[in-house]
């Protein structure tokens, strides 16, 4: 019989918002495929009648009956909020974790998400990611992320496709992430297909919302914290939508007055700190025909932070002022096309923009009208133009090819400070210092085939290839990709994957709190690209509606980059930072376990992760291997949501991980010196570090819970949400140094900063 097609598109059928990863199966002819990212599918099946049920989590199943005589285009419409009955659930074949040839990929429902608790209940969306086995908290709080044994910057956040390069509001205690305006996310954390490159350890992939295509709507939520407003709907209905969405901290409207009222016995000195964070989402989707579509993406987030002091004293007076920024904007213009039934195409052009300033201004003015002034500003940052092409094509059932080229040009600041001095007179300083900006330009190709061999073996195979070309000098690196999968007696899956990686951005950090001095640097012409190589295995199965994975792996590193000792973010003349680091090499292992319930009543997942990280430099500890500051042997999670009934809502999160490692002083010693006058000496006294990373800080452990009531009208539904974070008041160190007990015996200290929190927050949506 000849092949016929049915593609088109899978969406919401209320709002028109596209279903990534809904499946289209053909029962008769037990095939089937799942949609992409922007939920286009392709599935050739024989020439023929056939039985097509198209199924997604969440949503109510549709079965349908095809004449496949010629091509046919059909776009499904689902409904939300109706649960899948066993009859369709048995049917949805691709869904199950033991049919997907992608391993080390986690998923969790927005609609899941969002009923977790947070600190002062403004969900996360990285936090909870930090939920799931192998991937970690930098420390108590933070929003960093530290995947199977890597730092930050190996990790690539995708917004809409767009590279962001700082994640975090509030000194880390927050991500730019704001879950209303989101509609999916994943996190790949091994066996990277070909089409991913540029980063060693995970992809974190979130797509905001596309825009409700048939009637405008709103959700907003009031907490202690922020607050925020989320609008969508039809410029042009069922053909055109928008959806925008701003977040707003009021930190400082609450702080200020405080502040003022304090300082209102002595009007002669002046307090005024400031600190908010915002962020702005925005999204245009418009259908300009049955094969092609426009989405414009944009995002905005700023942090400023500072204090500024004034004091006068008869006619004399003096001012401070120091403060500090960081800011992220990203742009995405995308076109989605439809060459056939077969092959699908999506162009995009972006711009990804990263910025930090830090400062300070004093200025005097004394009684005899002489005046001072001395202002710093320190300013680094990374901006990137890119411009992509990415092909989805589909010849038979039983083949999902992908290919695609991408150009990025980085500019790079690594920092430059600006000094004015002036000091009344002619001889007024003001110049700029600091290493030049450096261009970079990187490229890649891929091309990956999902296929299948027989009935029980499925193989994704492809290559990456890049290429960076810095400073007169090209780096070439070819990273090939290979994952199978292969279904075993019982239902049981056999996964394994292999994938090298190569990344070209680099983040110099103090392994301490995710400040935003960090900076992030290129590769250069002394600095080499750094690389890795990852294999895993595992097993996997479906228990009724219960997902369970036990996945173990091996990842080696090499040309890492870090500071070398004593070296670090400073405010310094030196021109060169490449004079302060050194390259090493690094390996991670462990095992990973995951059960995980995504539909009923009750849902949620246990999660538990044996792992080691170490690290090597030849500067770095006498050349030793030691372990990385975020190596956490043991790392478990416990999370829970459960409908009590229509109104009720309650779910609880339990964490428990081993201390983070640190060096400490273990001993100090003092030294006298004649101070060469004759009449004294001159003495001092310095501590000795112990190896690197030797000691560890007391365990975390922390519960969290929420309790949510909703209630729904005639147009609109409302939640008021009650959270408790830490409830049982565990004070988790957030940093450790030496010190002395009433004895004179040295002890480690811990310092912890979040006691049991609760908190209130008000949602409503219409």
């Amino acid at each position: 019989m000849y092949a016929q097609t049915l593609s088109g598109h899978v969406q919401d059928a209320v709002s028109g918002e596209q279903l990534l990863g809904a499946t289209v199966w053909c029962e008769d002819a037990t095939q089937g495929v799942a949609a992409n990212i922007y939920g286009f599918y392709s599935l050739t099946l024989p020439k023929g009648t056939h039985s097509i049920v198209v199924t997604y989590i969440g949503y109510a199943p549709q079965r349908f009956e095809i004449d496949l005589s010629t091509n046919v285009k059909m776009d499904f419409n689902l409904v939300a909020g109706t649960k899948l009955n066993e009859a369709v659930v048995s049917s949805e074949s691709l869904n199950k974790i033991e049919e997907q040839v992608q391993m080390s990929k986690m998923e969790i429902p927005m609609d899941q998400v969002k009923r977790l608790p947070a600190i002062g209940g403004e969900v996360d969306l990285l936090k909870v990611l930090q939920l799931l086995p192998g991937v970690q908290s930098g420390g108590e709080g933070t929003s960093g992320l530290y995947v199977r044994g890597g730092s930050p910057d190996q990790n690539l956040m995708l917004l809409d496709g767009v590279p962001l390069y700082s994640v975090n509001h509030l000194f880390g205690f927050f991500s730019v992430f704001n879950a209303d305006a989101v509609k999916n996310m994943s996190i790949t954390k091994g066996g990277f297909p070909a089409r991913f490159g540029g980063r060693l350890s995970s992809i974190l992939e979130i797509h905001m919302k596309d825009g409700h295509m048939k009637e405008y709507h709103a959700d907003a939520t009031v907490s202690i914290i922020s607050s925020k407003l989320t609008v969508e709907g039809p410029i042009v209905k069922d053909k055109a939508s928008f959806m925008l969405s701003a977040r707003r901290t009021y930190l400082d409207l609450i702080i200020n007055p405080i502040l003022a009222l304090s300082n209102s016995g002595n009007p002669d000195v002046t307090t005024d700190p400031r600190y908010y964070f915002y962020d702005l989402n925005g999204k245009l989707n418009w259908r300009i025909g049955s094969k092609d579509r426009l989405y414009l993406s944009a995002f905005k987030g700023e942090d400023d932070f500072g204090i500024a002091s004034a004091e006068n004293y008869g006619t004399a007076s003096s001012t401070l002022n120091f403060g500090l920024d960081w800011k992220n904007a990203i742009q995405a213009l995308r076109w989605n096309h439809e060459w056939g039934p077969r092959l699908f195409s999506n162009a995009t052009l972006t711009r990804s923009l990263y910025n930090f300033n830090t400062g300070i201004d004093i200025s005097e003015i004394s009684e005899d009208s002489d005046s001072l002034s001395m202002a710093a500003l320190y300013s680094s940052g990374i901006e990137d133009f890119s411009g992509r092409i990415d092909f989805d094509f589909a010849p038979n059932a039983r083949h999902y090819i992908k290919f695609g080229a991408n150009w990025t040009n980085h500019t790079f600041s690594p920092g430059a400070t600006s000094l004015v001095l002036d000091f009344g007179d002619v001889s007024a300083l003001d110049t700029l210092l600091g290493p030049p900006d450096i261009k970079s330009d990187e490229a890649f190709l891929y091309l990956e085939d999902e296929f299948e061999l027989g009935d029980r073996l499925k193989l994704n195979m492809g290559v990456h290839s890049s290429i960076l070309m810095v400073q007169d000098t090209t780096y070439r690196s070819i990273q090939p990709r290979a994952a199978l999968n292969f279904r075993m007696p019982g239902g049981y899956a056999l996964k394994a994957s292999f994938a090298r990686m190569s990344q070209y951005v680099n983040l110099l950090t103090n392994e301490g709190l995710g400040l935003p001095t960090d900076l992030w640097v290129p590769s250069t012409a002394r600095i080499r690209p750094q690389q890795s190589w990852q294999v895993a295995m595992g097993v996997a199965k479906t228990f009724g509606n219960v997902e369970v994975s036990l996945e173990g792996y091996y990842k080696g590193m090499e040309d890492l980059l870090s500071y070398k000792e004593g070296a670090s973010f400073q405010f310094s003349l030196d021109t060169d930072w490449e004079d302060q680091v050194t390259q090493g090499i690094g390996n991670a292992y462990g095992t990973e376990l995951l059960i995980q319930k995504k539909s009923g009543r009750t849902t949620g997942w246990i999660g538990y992760t044996l792992s080691w990280s170490n690290r090597q430099f030849d500067d770095i500890n006498s050349g030793n291997w030691y372990p990385y500051t975020y190596d956490r042997r043991h790392d478990v999670s416990f999370v829970v949501t459960h409908d009590f009934t229509d109104k009720w809502t309650g779910s609880a999160v339990w964490l428990y991980g081993t201390g983070r490692a640190l060096t400490l002083s273990e001993s100090s010693f003092s030294a006298y010196i004649p101070d060469g006058t004759g009449e004294g000496i001159y003495s001092f006294s310095a501590e000795v570090p112990s190896e690197k990373n030797a000691f560890r800080m007391s365990p975390y452990h922390r519960l969290d819970l929420s309790l949510t009531r909703t209630k729904v009208y005639e147009n609109s539904t409302r939640h008021l949400i009650f959270s408790v974070y830490n409830a049982y008041n565990n004070l988790n160190p957030f940093f450790a140094q030496t010190d002395q007990d009433d004895d004179g015996n040295p002890v480690i200290r811990e310092y912890g900063i979040f006691p049991i929190i609760p908190s209130v927050a008000w949602r409503f949506s219409f």
